[in-house]
């Protein structure tokens, strides 16, 4: 057999070791390796160093197949393009090739390996990756979409006498017993739907909007008929209200509000644990209270008192989301937010003397508190789809209730309609309002 060498192309064309022929084909490696064939009909592979007309030259080692050596690199590195490009292979079938890989192990595009080892980066330690039991690791997600109802219970009202009973054997102007207080109008649990968009930013930097709204608190309670008793309803100005007929009447008072938020924040996550916030906030608490006589008689109809009052919170707060718990899927988390905030009010009464509706309305500003703290459960189904429920507080000072507007409000009767009027002897904007509640609904990342 003759030794590997220079090989020149002969003048009729076909490369020629003594007997032997020489038959070109191509390589995984993009190599050419050449094909023998001798006299005995044996078939091997040279490797060598051949040289075209046009002066090209590549280097050829020898391999013999079935014989006696064999090249040690070369079955190395087919191993090692095997072990690649399987593992190439079965990270496309499961999606989650990562560019930088990809990038390395395509080179300069002639398939080549590069020329210096890659540090292996652990799931834990990139960023945006995190160990879930799923057996593959998780992207950083670009959004966070969160849909939740909440449902909350209202604590708290301005105390005003709304229902006293006076025997009927004296006058209705005479002082009578409290039957019936705005505190006992409780509204018990209302619910709404809370919306919340995360964007997650490149410098651990994220962008957030709330949304929530509940409206559907209402509290209504209803004194009488009494046979033997007046029940009045007292303002200042010298305003009363009886019924007109004790037998059949009673009378009835409702409270309705409702609560609208909505916020953005900017996030800074200070660890995998920790991530403050910072934002802008608005708080809209609207209220009506109504007082009627029931059934309605020919000397009245519809409500006696109506009081209105929205209360428009515009601020600046800060808080904090920590995780306090973090089992494989399972994680318990916590958030607390604060700030103090312009309360802008704006309300209105109307007022019904001798069958005749009489309104006035009036507004101011005032300084408010706005605090809320909850703990949430996560559990992540998927590696996009989780599953929340939590507890929620949140605490308004410094507003403005529809009850506390009855103590604010004069009447002014005169047997000259002309010279009938009702006047805002002011706001009161020092009651605070708590609501607290459960939270459940479906986060998912994308």
């Amino acid at each position: 057999m003759p030794r590997a060498g220079l090989w020149d192309k002969p003048a009729n064309g076909r490369f020629t070791a003594g007997k032997n022929r020489l038959y070109n084909r191509p390589t995984l490696s993009g190599l050419p390796v050449f094909q023998k064939v001798n006299r005995n009909g044996d078939v091997g592979e040279l490797r060598g160093r051949y040289k075209s007309e046009e002066g090209y030259t590549r280097d050829v080692e020898p391999v013999t197949q079935g014989g006696a050596s064999v090249d040690c690199r070369r079955l190395l590195g087919t191993a090692l393009c095997t072990i690649l490009l399987s593992s190439t292979g079965a990270t496309d079938v499961l999606g989650q090739n990562d560019p930088a890989t990809q990038s390395a192990m395509t080179g300069n595009g002639e398939g080549s390996l590069p020329s210096s080892p890659e540090t292996a980066v652990e799931p834990s330690q990139g960023a945006g990756f995190s160990d879930l039991g799923f057996g593959q690791p998780r992207y950083r997600p670009q959004w966070t979409a969160t849909a939740e109802f909440i449902i909350l219970d209202r604590i708290g009202s301005a105390a005003y006498p709304l229902v006293s009973t006076v025997p009927a054997s004296q006058s209705p102007r005479d002082p009578g017993t409290e039957v019936l207080n705005a505190r006992d109008l409780h509204q018990g649990f209302s619910g709404g739907p809370r919306l919340d968009l995360i964007h997650h930013g490149d410098q651990d930097a994220d962008l957030e909007v709330v949304y929530f709204q509940i409206d559907g608190w209402d509290g209504y309670r209803g004194i009488g008929p009494t046979p033997d008793d007046w029940l009045v309803m007292k303002a200042p100005g010298g305003f009363l209200q009886t019924q007109d007929y004790k037998v059949t009447q009673k009378m009835a008072w409702g409270h309705a509000s409702r609560l609208d938020n909505a916020e953005v924040n900017v996030r800074g996550n200070l660890s995998g644990r920790v991530t403050v916030l910072a934002g802008f906030r608005w708080v809209n608490l609207s209220e009506d209270l109504v007082g009627i006589l029931t059934p309605p008689t020919d000397y009245g109809k519809g409500s006696f008192w109506d009081a209105q009052t929205k209360n428009n919170l515009y601020g600046f707060q800060i808080g904090m989301d920590a995780k306090l718990l973090e089992r494989n899927r399972f994680s318990v988390g916590s958030v607390l937010k604060a700030g103090i905030f312009d309360n802008h009010v704006e309300e209105a009464t109307s007022v019904r003397m001798a069958r005749i509706q009489y309104g006035e309305s009036t507004s101011t500003d005032h300084v408010a508190f706005v605090g809320e703290i909850g703990v949430q459960c996560k559990y992540q189904v998927t590696q996009r789809i989780s599953l929340k429920a939590g507890y929620e507080v949140i605490w308004l000072q410094g507003v403005a209730l529809a009850p506390g507007k009855i103590a604010e409000t004069s009447c002014h009767y005169s047997a000259i309609p002309q010279e009938t009027y009702v006047e805002a002897l002011g706001i009161n904007c020092s009651s605070g309002v708590f609501y607290h509640g459960a939270t459940a609904g479906l986060e998912y990342s994308f």
